[in-house]
């Protein structure tokens, strides 16, 4: 991997071979969470479409699970490259709207108390999805 931050233990949701869900360690709000390709990729285009299919997927999930872990009705989904490797940042939003919540000043954090239950939830959508996508 890229010079990205090493995500603490207690801040991974899911890990496979292909990729890591983990808790921000610097969050805009409470829940901000990343899925990071873990093959140095510089650009999303450069993801086979079956990369690409099952990197979306995950996503999917991860959004799937704020929204029901934290009861939020919107979960922005952000990707920008600038650090040249595959990401995505989850960012729950809650009483706010638009693009003020990326002027919020992101501090360094180590409570990870919601791994446990991003875990949990984690699991039963991902099998819900697999679910829907055998059908």
């Amino acid at each position: 991997m890229t010079d990205l931050p090493v995500p603490p233990k207690e801040s991974i949701i899911y890990e496979d071979e292909r990729l890591y869900v983990c808790l921000a360690l610097y969050p805009m709000t409470n829940g901000h969470t990343i899925v990071v390709w873990k093959d140095v990729v510089k650009d999303i285009k450069s993801l086979s479409c079956e990369e690409y299919d099952y990197l979306m997927n995950i996503v999917d999930v991860t959004r799937d699970t704020l929204l029901e872990v934290l009861g939020v009705q919107k979960v922005y989904m952000v990707y920008i490259d600038e650090v040249k490797h595959v990401h995505w940042h989850l960012v729950p939003r809650y009483d706010e709207k638009g693009f003020n919540i990326f002027s919020h000043n992101p501090h360094k954090t180590d409570d990870f108390s919601l791994q446990n239950k991003m875990k949990d939830m984690f699991k039963m959508v991902i099998k819900k999805h697999s679910e829907f996508n055998e059908n």
